[in-house]
C-alpha cells in the first residue's frame, strides 16, 4: 500500500463528503475524479460505496437526536410514525424504478462525459427554477402531507442518472412542490438515509467477491475523511440555503460540466466514454 493510493483515497473521500448532500452530484464527481486520477478499476467501485456510507452515518450523526426520538417513539408516538411513513412513501419511487433500472443506468451512462452533460443541464434547470415566483406553503418537515413525500420521492429517481444529484433532484423538487428551502433540504438529508443505505447494502452485496482485506488501509482512509467532510458540509448547506438560493450551485454545475467537455473536445484529457 504506497501513499499515492492513501492521498487519492483521502481526496476522493472529502469530495464524497463535501459533495453528496449539495446540489451538485456526489456520484458525478468521483466519476469525474476517479477517472482524472486513474481510479476506475474494479477495487475502486467498492471504495466508492464505502465512502458513500460513510457519508450517510455522518448524516444520522448530525441528525441523531432526532433519529433517536423517532426510533424510541416509533411503537406510540403518531407523529413518529407520521415521519417514518413520510420516509417510506418518499423512499418508494426509487426503490422500486431501481431495482427496474438501475443496472443499466450504471453500464450506460456511469462515465464522466454523461456526468458532464447532467451536470449542465441541471445548472440550467436550477437557474430556470430560482426564477419562479416562490411560495412555500410548507416551512418544516412535519407538516409535510404523504403527497409531497411522494411527489419529491419521484423527482429523487431522476437522481438514477450520474451528474443529475440526488439531493439536487430531491431538493429542487421540494421547492416546485411548496416546501420551503430548509424543509425541502432537510427532507433530502432524512429521505437519503433509507435511500442510500439501501443503495449501499445492494452495491456491496453485489460486490461482495471483490472485498479484500488488502484494501482495508486505503477504505478507512476514504471512510474517515468522507465521514468528517459531510458533517462539515450538511450543517454549513443547512445554515446557507437558510438564507440564499441554489443559483451560485447552479453556476458551478455549468462551468464544471463545461471545464469536462472543454477537455474532451479539445484533447487535453482522455475521459473514458463507457
Amino acid at each position: 500500500m504506497d501513499l499515492a493510493q492513501l492521498f487519492v483515497a483521502l481526496l476522493l473521500g472529502i469530495i464524497e463528503g463535501l459533495t453528496e448532500f449539495l446540489p451538485v452530484s456526489s456520484t458525478g464527481h468521483l466519476i469525474i475524479f476517479g477517472d482524472l486520477l486513474g481510479y476506475n478499476d474494479e477495487a475502486s467501485k467498492v471504495f466508492k460505496i464505502v465512502i458513500q456510507l460513510a457519508a450517510i452515518l455522518a448524516v444520522c450523526w448530525d441528525y441523531r437526536e432526532r433519529l433517536v426520538h423517532v426510533a424510541t417513539g416509533v411503537a406510540s408516538d403518531p407523529a413518529a410514525q407520521r415521519f417514518v411513513g413520510l420516509l417510506i412513501v418518499g423512499f418508494l419511487p426509487a426503490a422500486v424504478l431501481g431495482v427496474m433500472f438501475h443496472s443499466k443506468i450504471k453500464a450506460l451512462l456511469f462515465n464522466p462525459l454523461t456526468v458532464a452533460t447532467a451536470l449542465i443541464v441541471g445548472g440550467f434547470v436550477i437557474l430556470w427554477l430560482e426564477k419562479r415566483n416562490y411560495h412555500p406553503r410548507t416551512n418544516a418537515v412535519d407538516e409535510m402531507r404523504w403527497p409531497d413525500a411522494l411527489k419529491v420521492g419521484f423527482a429523487q429517481a431522476l437522481a438514477m442518472i450520474p451528474g443529475t444529484s440526488r439531493s439536487g433532484a430531491t431538493i429542487m423538487g421540494g421547492l416546485v412542490f411548496g416546501l420551503s428551502r430548509k424543509t425541502a433540504a432537510e427532507f433530502s438529508f432524512f429521505l437519503a438515509i433509507p435511500t442510500m443505505f439501501a443503495a449501499t447494502v445492494y452495491d456491496l452485496y453485489k460486490a461482495r467477491d471483490m472485498l479484500h482485506a488488502g484494501d482495508l488501509p486505503v477504505f478507512a482512509v476514504g471512510f474517515v475523511a468522507s465521514f468528517i467532510a459531510a458533517m462539515w458540509a450538511v450543517k454549513t448547506f443547512i445554515r446557507f440555503v437558510s438564507n440564499h438560493t441554489f443559483i451560485a450551485f447552479a453556476w458551478y454545475r455549468i462551468v464544471f460540466g463545461l471545464i469536462v467537455l472543454a477537455t474532451w473536445k479539445f484533447g487535453l484529457v482522455a475521459w473514458s466514454e463507457v
